[in-house]
C-alpha cells in the first residue's frame, strides 16, 4: 500500500496548549462581515502546495466541509442574542453559530464548483477574504446528513 506522508500543522504542547498553522487561506471579496447573500459568494480555497496532493480525488464530490478559522473577532460572548437580534431568544454561544466564540473555530458545508491544483473553489462559504483554512473534509452524507434534525423555531428568522 502507497502512502504519501505530510508534517503536521498543529501540536499539543506540554501544557495543553495548542498551536495550529492554516493549511491555507480563503480568497474572495468579502472584507467586512456581512449577513445576508452567502449563498451567491463565490471563494476560492488556496491551499499550500506541500499539500496539494492530499486534494486528489475531492472533485468527485458535490459537496465539502470546510473548517476554518474565525479569529477576527474582537469579542467574546457566552451568551447574547444570535445576529444582535432581540426578536430571537438571548441564548448561549454553543446553542448558536455566531463568531463570538472562545475558540473561534467555524465549518460549514458548501458546494464544490471545481479544483484546479491547490485551489477549490466553493459556492456559499460565509468567510472573509484570507481567513485560515484549518481542515477540508468532503461531505458523506452517510456520516453528515442527520435525519428528522430538530432545530428551534427562531433559527428560521436569521438572515442566511
Amino acid at each position: 500500500m502507497d502512502t504519501e506522508f505530510c508534517k503536521f500543522l498543529g501540536r499539543v504542547n506540554k501544557d495543553d496548549s495548542i498551536i495550529i498553522n492554516p493549511l491555507g487561506r480563503a480568497k474572495n471579496s468579502i472584507d467586512k462581515p456581512t449577513l445576508p447573500g452567502w449563498k451567491d459568494v463565490v471563494t476560492e480555497i488556496v491551499i499550500d502546495a506541500d499539500y496539494a496532493m492530499g486534494l486528489d480525488g475531492i472533485e468527485d464530490y458535490s459537496h465539502i466541509i470546510v473548517v476554518y478559522w474565525m479569529g477576527k473577532e474582537k469579542e467574546c460572548h457566552l451568551r447574547h442574542h444570535p445576529q444582535g437580534r432581540a426578536d430571537v431568544p438571548f441564548g448561549g454561544i454553543f446553542a448558536c453559530r455566531c463568531p463570538q466564540r472562545p475558540i473561534p473555530i467555524a465549518m460549514s458545508t458548501v458546494e464544490l464548483v471545481g479544483r484546479e491544483n491547490n485551489i477549490l473553489k466553493v459556492k456559499g462559504l460565509d468567510i472573509l477574504n484570507n481567513t485560515p483554512i484549518l481542515d477540508i473534509k468532503p461531505y458523506w452524507p452517510q456520516y453528515d446528513k442527520v435525519n428528522n434534525a430538530k432545530v428551534p423555531s427562531w433559527v428560521d428568522k436569521l438572515i442566511f
